[in-house]
């Protein structure tokens, strides 16, 4: 089985975020930059799910240079290969065309990511990804099995849980449940140095978004407490200074 794990370099989440050039850009300036944690549980079922010969996984990213070394954690952890498409991932139209493109020259049985990435939070990428193949996507899965040709995964619904059978190939976006984080062990990081990581061109594509202004969040009030039998300052408060009713 052949596993395609597409993967964000995204801000530690620890991260103060601020912008430049008049809120139009995002301030990399000292910012730790990571595996996106939802990717990093897709490579770590990836990788379960191959075991004992029973697969390949490659990684794929949609990055600058800047991003190689997340990209090569992701070897550490036990991926096979890595490919970068050597691209600024302006939108997520933007990298699920690219990634549709090398999946088209490169057959995958199997095609993983993470539910969302934790900076723009679009949960996009895997719904369009199956569109550009025409093969069937899901998300978010909470368990991903496989039995001979057949994939069962269960996603949650309201109410209760969703349990749906698939053939290969497919797409699914991965949520918390599927695997445990794997940490790079000693033997992993020297081996990821001298894993192939493959650098192709990015495929023009139209622009059909871009970003006008960030804006961070309004600062918190202050808090006003109310005893729990004034329900009529309550209201009160609620109507002339929250204006919510």
């Amino acid at each position: 089985m052949k596993i395609l794990v597409c993967i964000s370099n995204v801000p530690d989440t620890t991260t103060k975020i601020t912008f430049t050039d008049n809120n139009t850009q995002f301030n990399t300036a000292g910012v730790q930059f990571i595996l996106n944690p939802y990717d990093e549980i897709a490579l770590a079922r990836a990788i379960e799910l191959s075991e004992g010969g029973k697969g390949t996984v490659t990684v794929i990213n949609i990055g600058e240079i800047s991003t190689e070394p997340t990209i090569r954690k992701a070897l550490a952890i036990g991926a096979d290969d890595a490919v970068r498409v050597n691209a600024k991932p302006h939108d997520a139209y933007f990298v699920a065309f690219q990634l549709a493109q090398y999946v088209k020259e490169n057959a995958f049985d199997l095609i993983l990511t993470g539910r969302e990435s934790i900076d723009y939070n679009g949960s996009k990428v895997a719904g369009m990804l199956g569109e550009f193949l025409d093969i069937p996507s899901i998300s978010i899965i909470k368990k991903l099995d496989i039995n001979g040709d057949i994939a069962t995964v269960e996603r949650e619904i309201e109410g209760g849980k969703e349990v749906i059978t698939i053939p290969f190939p497919f797409v699914a976006g991965v949520a918390e449940g599927v695997a445990e984080w794997k940490i790079p062990n000693m033997r992993g990081i020297m081996s990821a140095r001298t894993k192939p990581l493959k650098v192709i061109e990015a495929v023009a594509v139209k622009t059909l978004s871009e970003v006008i202004s960030y804006e961070t969040p309004a600062p918190r009030g202050q808090v006003k407490l109310v005893p729990a039998d004034d329900a009529a300052k309550l209201i009160e408060l609620l109507h002339s200074e929250a204006k919510v009713i």
